[in-house]
């Protein structure tokens, strides 16, 4: 049974010093319908955002990192950027004729492998369009789609829109639409002069802009007559070199004499809330309207968009689906994935479920368990106020730390979430801090009879009602809610489901504050050495690498 191997890697436009139309790369070999090997690039190279998959796919398959096995079917994501891939000194290149219309099937292209020098060969090759590879990204996480679905992909640019929507019924896909006609409501966090200036960003970090946009707009409070007003200024979305237009209109209609970048004005804050409303308005109403043409039975959403989790919440509480799928890589990083698990669909009609734990590349396969001893070691020192690092197995597909690379703290202090989010990682004041806790603390403090799959992956965000928000005050947004991800069973991560247990039964701690393990601008670590630096840098108390606890300064009391 021949393998496949999938790279997204298109190249940028230009040499920039930052990933620009193109970012993310990534490779993934499956076999069998299970994953074998993946890899984000940006945690190999620690270059944030990296897609430079070009210089680097070589070496990795002169070390054998990535298997190049020469009977593997190859599959290649393409881009509005381009269709053909070519690696640094060429040995590795795909190529594949003009797109102009979107398909839902791979497309014969062209590769030659060169795996030894002067030795190569022609192998059997395909493209798959980005629009379908995200879609298909859900497949290693939930399975085959399932009957009466609509696949939607929605994000800054795929290769022939930023929407599309297909809809999966009686073994098929079909092609509903795709067109750019939503790109003004992801331009809003990805490529506008007016929400960028706010953050007191520029052009090179629109990769850094959407999460911290959707963190700042909490703050705020969406009103009528400035949604009115930015819409008929265009959102003021071309005011980079000279933003003179803004302050002039702004102090004429609304008295403000502010200053674009100070974060703690309220003008700004509530313009940021208005830039969420009206994404949230515009791409809500065309998915019910969508819904209602052909009624669907399940959502399978993925894109960049899909990691709005305000969005996300309000498209799972209104109903319109029995039930809706996002994976934990929803963005470009899971494109590769999503384009493997469809070629091995269609070929063996199967791909297994995978926890999200993938990023396995250059990482041991098998580590011991915790003992019960560690764990309790670890739960005193939690309970004490220490923060501490964790670098466990392979590492999560996706933006999220869950529980492998991340960052752990008691969640019911402030002063100890601030600590964590400004001082170790250097992060902006206004972003909140998102909290791990076990399903029955889950239901407990989002007062749910059931909390949604979703919040395994840290993909909604839940109302916390006021009285019961003291002992997680550290991890509630401005708002009152909190991303929080669930653990529903043990099997879903045994290291998080003792160590929670034990907090809560022995310190009564019902969560613990759960972040990324990397600092401002990095990538999440991938290897124990760069855990150790970056936990030596960034003032961490202690680490756990493969379940082995290290402590790097003596506990005090919080």
């Amino acid at each position: 049974m021949k393998p496949t191997l999938a790279i997204y890697g298109i190249q940028d436009r230009a040499d920039f010093a930052y990933p620009s139309y193109t970012h993310d790369h990534s490779v993934c070999v499956m076999e069998a319908g299970r994953i074998t090997h993946y890899l984000q690039l940006e945690r190999w190279t620690r270059r944030k955002y990296d897609n430079q998959m070009h210089l680097h796919i070589e070496a990795w398959m002169e070390q054998d990192l990535v298997p190049f096995h020469e009977e593997a079917d190859l599959v290649f994501v393409n881009s509005f950027v381009g269709n053909s891939f070519l690696s640094k000194t060429g040995r590795i290149r795909f190529d594949q004729g003009r797109r102009s219309r979107l398909t839902t099937d791979v497309i014969p292209g062209f590769a030659w492998v060169e795996s030894k020098k002067w030795t190569g060969t022609e192998h059997r090759a395909f493209a798959i369009d980005h629009e379908l590879a995200h879609v298909c990204a859900n497949l290693p996480f939930y399975g085959p789609f399932r009957e009466n679905s609509l696949l939607v992909h929605f994000d800054g640019g795929a290769s022939l829109g930023n929407f599309s929507a297909f809809l999966y019924r009686k073994g098929r896909i079909e092609v509903l639409e795709c067109h750019w006609k939503l790109s003004h409501l992801s331009k809003f966090f990805n490529d506008n002069a007016l929400t960028f200036a706010m953050l007191n960003h520029g052009p090179g970090e629109h990769c850094a802009v959407p999460g911290k946009l959707m963190g700042f707009a909490t703050l705020g409070t969406p009103r009528a007559e400035i949604m009115d007003w930015l819409t008929a200024h265009g959102y003021f979305k071309d005011i980079w070199q000279d933003p003179s237009g803004f302050y002039r209109q702004a102090r004429d209609d609304f008295g403000w004499e502010g200053q674009l970048g100070d974060t703690r004005d309220s003008f700004l804050q509530d313009l940021a809330a208005c830039f969420q409303q009206l994404f949230e308005e515009g791409w809500l109403g065309h998915l019910q309207h969508l819904q209602e043409q052909v009624r669907a039975d399940h959502l399978y959403l993925s894109g960049g968009c899909a990691l709005n989790i305000v969005a996300n919440t309000k498209i799972v509480n209104a109903g319109w689906f029995d039930k809706v799928f996002i994976p934990p890589c929803p963005g470009d990083s899971g494109l590769a994935i999503g384009a493997a698990a469809f070629l091995e669909w269609k070929k063996h009609g199967r791909v297994e479920q995978h926890p999200p734990f993938l990023n396995n590349v250059g990482l041991t396969a098998h580590i011991d368990p915790p003992t019960p001893a560690m764990t309790r070691e670890i739960a005193a020192c939690l309970a004490q106020g220490q923060i501490i690092g964790v670098c466990n197995g392979h590492a999560e597909v996706g933006p999220r730390a869950l529980g492998n690379r991340s960052i752990l703290a008691r969640p019911d202090s402030p002063e100890l979430a601030q600590k964590v989010s400004m001082t170790c990682k250097g992060r902006e004041w206004y972003r909140p801090i998102a909290p791990v806790m076990l399903k029955k603390n889950a239901q407990r403090f989002t007062v749910l009879e059931s909390v949604p799959p979703l919040s395994r992956y840290m993909l909604l965000d839940f109302a916390i009602e006021e009285k019961h928000r003291q002992p997680i005050c550290g991890v509630v947004h401005a708002n009152g809610t909190s991303r929080i991800q669930t653990i529903f069973k043990r099997e879903d991560h045994p290291f998080l489901f003792d160590l929670l247990s034990c907090l809560d039964e022995v310190y009564d701690i019902p969560a613990l504050i759960n972040t990324s393990f990397n600092r401002k601008g990095e990538p999440m670590v991938h290897t124990h050495e760069q855990a150790l630096h970056s936990a030596i840098e960034m003032g961490l108390d202690a680490v756990v690498l493969n379940n082995k606890f290290h402590l790097l300064r003596t506990p005090t009391s919080i």
